[in-house]
């Protein structure tokens, strides 16, 4: 197996992507830590993993990624139930609905700059010193966007919360690459997740096949498809990769 021996926490992992990656993760054999703020989600999910992976698989932490006082919390309850964590997904993320950038509340940006930016940085706080303690590197992966690579009209603020995302994941590559600590972004396409709609404006036949008429695949990405990438880019295969914002577009971004 993959991740074989691996702990790792995965935010927003109680639906959509992150549910994916958590799954797949577990199904190669790593401990996990499921983060959600929606206690349904994450607990159904964490108890699914452990259903089919053997109880202690994984746990549901519920925690704000935007506040400091959960992540540093949510950090603690891995150590202290594993002993040590050697991945860390920041897939939690919101956006506002597709609207002109003028309609858009003051609310609604920060909300966005919170958990699509800010998280990374509160991650980063107090997941890379328990690297650094364990001195064998570690992995960040980063959900970011598309939309931070090729911008849609109407997610103005969105786009630029993971341009955000795409950036600070490059400057932390390189800046921990001497200590082995790997960091990558996820830049999927719209997918098949609770946010489509809000991206879309509205979930009609009409506006599907207008967003996926510029996908030269085809359709929206699949919690399978992102996943599939979030375990090659943590897996010890790929050590000498750091720094990519891999592009899960079917074709999008050409």
């Amino acid at each position: 197996m993959r991740l074989q021996g691996k702990v790792a926490i995965v935010t927003g992992a109680g639906s959509g992507f992150g549910e994916g990656i958590a799954k797949l993760y577990a199904r190669e054999g790593a401990k996990l830590v499921v983060n959600d703020v929606n206690e349904a989600g994450g607990a159904r999910v964490a108890a699914e993993i452990d259903k089919e992976h053997g109880q202690g698989t994984a746990i549901f932490v519920k925690a704000d990624v935007a506040s400091d006082a959960d992540v540093k919390a949510m950090v603690e309850k891995t150590l202290a139930t594993y002993g040590r964590l050697d991945i860390m997904v920041n897939n939690a993320g919101v956006t506002h609905k597709n609207k002109p950038m003028l309609e858009v509340t003051e609310e609604e940006f920060d909300r966005c700059f919170a958990v699509n930016a800010k998280a990374i940085f509160l991650a980063a706080r107090h997941v890379i010193p328990v690297f650094r303690r364990q001195g064998q590197g570690g992995v960040i992966i980063n959900t970011a966007s598309t939309a931070g690579l090729r911008p849609r009209p109407g997610l103005t603020w969105y786009n630029g919360s993971k341009g955000a995302a795409i950036t600070l994941t490059k400057s932390m590559a390189a800046e921990l690459a001497p200590e082995k600590i790997r960091v990558h972004a996820l830049c999927p396409v719209a997918g098949e997740t609770g946010m489509l709609a809000d991206f879309m404006g509205e979930d009609t036949p009409e506006r599907r096949k207008q967003f996926t008429s510029v996908i030269p695949m085809g359709r929206f990405s699949q919690p399978a498809d992102i996943a599939n990438a979030a375990l090659f880019l943590a897996e010890d295969s790929s050590e000498f990769l750091t720094g990519l914002a891999m592009e899960i577009d079917g074709g999008r971004c050409i």
